[in-house]
């Protein structure tokens, strides 16, 4: 058995296909393919493969990880080549390589994300440098998300780790994140906009990196 890390991106095309669905698209390329995953125990067994934090529909990403188990030994540019000639437009496999059998999962291996972030806003560069100064200057920010009939209460600010004004161009606010994204937390940019004034949900959101540990 062979466990490959695979990194791959996630176009336009397919940014409002939910997480269940790209598993299923992934196990239908596999088929498709002849690659064999190795499968799970039990009564009902499946493909063993996992998708390192899932990405909110909505966005794109060009930097997606996911560990596949194969029955046999693959070539990793073999491996590449022959799924992205099956797989649709708008994913494809940028990298692979061989990783450890034992070592810990994807998902536990995941520390942080990186997005660059596109939202509409009346403010100035000026005052959006100036609202970005202020929100890192916090030591802390209560912060409260409703989800269904729950109301949840965490520290945004601790989720941010770096935040910046990348470009403001015909009112159209271009920002960079490095938020959270482990077991405590996964920071969402369009909570981070909103906490800067803005009310506008984001017109786009890239995943350009996850930190994962060394």
């Amino acid at each position: 058995m062979q466990r490959l890390r695979i990194k791959y991106q996630r176009g336009e095309n397919l940014k409002f296909i939910s997480h269940l669905d790209i598993i299923r698209l992934w196990q239908r390329t596999f088929y498709r393919a002849g690659v064999e995953p190795a499968y799970s125990e039990g009564f009902n067994p499946h493909p063993r493969m996992a998708l390192a934090s899932p990405l909110p529909v909505g966005y794109t990403s060009r930097a997606e990880f996911m560990d596949l188990y194969t029955s046999g030994a693959l070539s990793p540019h073999y491996f590449e080549d022959l799924i992205n000639r099956q797989l649709p437009e708008g994913i494809k496999i940028l990298q692979s390589c061989v990783v450890p059998l034992e070592q810990d999962s994807l998902q536990a291996l995941v520390r942080q994300a990186e997005y660059v972030v596109t939202v509409r806003t009346s403010m100035s560069l000026s005052e959006c440098r100036q609202v970005v100064d202020d929100f890192m200057a916090k030591d802390s920010l209560v912060w409260q998300l409703q989800r269904q009939d729950k109301v949840k209460e965490y520290d945004l600010r601790a989720q941010v780790a770096e935040l910046e004004v990348l470009a403001l161009a015909d009112d159209m606010l271009c920002l960079r994140m490095l938020l959270q994204c482990d077991s405590k937390g996964a920071g969402r940019p369009e909570q981070i906009t909103k906490a800067l004034g803005i009310s506008e949900f984001p017109l786009s959101v890239e995943r350009i990196r996850l930190v994962l540990e060394a």
